[in-house]
């Protein structure tokens, strides 16, 4: 299922998969982070009401706050009792925190290949040495 977070020329599509391993709410808690700290949804913006959310997104509303309560708790929505919940201003700490979780999840995956075909840990290193200069 695709849901279209935003229209007017902008937006942001949650795609939920029920083949998923990971749980439905955070799919919505994942999609919806990645696009604050990517700056498709702005500082102040409104997200959708949990329960507009959870209708088009056909989940139960307890999935949808769940996810939305996960955000609040991690710093990157507020929630403003009868006016809806709003995307706070970036904490640049806990941006550096996500993109690095992000990082090692790519490298646990590099590594895993490269353990697959033999590859040991000092030539993985010449490896990311080598990438590493060729970027700069």
């Amino acid at each position: 299922m695709i849901y279209t977070v935003r229209g007017e020329g902008e937006h942001l599509n949650v795609v939920i998969s029920n083949r998923s391993a990971q749980p439905i709410y955070e799919q919505i808690k994942e999609q919806i982070r990645t696009a604050i700290i990517r700056d498709e949804i702005a500082e102040g913006e409104m997200l959708p009401s949990i329960r507009l959310l959870a209708h088009d997104l056909k989940v139960s509303v307890i999935t949808t706050k769940r996810a939305y309560d996960e955000l609040e708790a991690e710093g990157f929505i507020a929630t403003v009792h009868g006016k809806g919940c709003f995307v706070l201003p970036k904490n640049k700490e806990q941006i550096r925190e996500q993109k690095l979780r992000e990082v090692e999840h790519h490298l646990n995956s590099a590594i895993a290949g490269a353990k697959s075909i033999g590859v040991t840990p000092r030539e993985l290193v010449e490896l990311l040495k080598i990438l590493s200069m060729e970027e700069n």
